[in-house]
């Protein structure tokens, strides 16, 4: 079975005042790789990624340096069947954007920029809030630095039905009305034969 390296998205926010508020959107584009045949390890520099997919007969493996430290209690990850979403708080608060995400400016190939969630340094107040998307995220914290105690990843993969990426819409699909909905509310067509009596025969036009 072949390896290799899978594509990964980004984007981030900046702020230095709300923590919150202070992250990088990461996305690491594996399908269909189940919680038995993935490895993730989180720590304060770096991630460690592994994991066979199902579908495609092939083991993602990645190893990614961040910029400057991320604080892995306080980020967050939503496993999909598509991808592996995880918002990472930076730990530094700062007005300023990460210049880039990874502490080599060499560029690599996988890594891309997550346009969809993308918005330039002086305009980051006026993008939409995220606050409904990371809601449904699962924390990372509660099995030390770096670990993922503490989360049930069985019940991480609900959402592999649903839409998918770019921009994280993993979550997309609320609000949105079945078939059968929009077939009631429809009306009746017209016939263009004349009403008919309880007796099933049609009324004679009267010349």
């Amino acid at each position: 079975m072949s390896t290799i390296t899978p594509e990964v998205t980004w984007a981030q926010r900046s702020s230095t005042s709300e923590p919150e508020k202070n992250y990088i959107f990461l996305t690491i584009v594996a399908t269909d790789v189940p919680e038995a045949e993935k490895e993730l390890d989180l720590q304060p520099t770096k991630l460690t990624f592994k994991g066979t997919s199902t579908s495609k007969k092939v083991t993602y493996a990645l190893e990614l340096e961040f910029y400057a430290e991320i604080d892995p209690k306080e980020s967050k990850i939503h496993h999909t069947g598509r991808d592996i979403e995880l918002v990472l708080r930076k730990k530094e608060l700062k007005e300023e954007f990460w210049p880039r995400l990874l502490k080599d400016s060499k560029k690599v190939h996988f890594l891309k920029t997550n346009f969809d969630k993308w918005v330039d340094e002086d305009e980051q107040d006026e993008a939409p809030d995220d606050e409904d998307y990371m809601s449904k995220m699962n924390p990372m914290g509660g099995g030390g630095e770096g670990g993922f105690g503490g989360i049930d990843f069985s019940k991480l993969g609900a959402a592999q039905g649903a839409g998918g990426l770019p921009g994280m819409e993993g979550l997309e699909g609320e609000g949105e009305s079945s078939d059968d909905e929009d077939d009631d509310d429809m009306p009746a067509l017209e016939s263009d034969d004349k009403a008919e009596p309880a007796t099933g025969k049609k009324i004679e036009e009267v010349a």
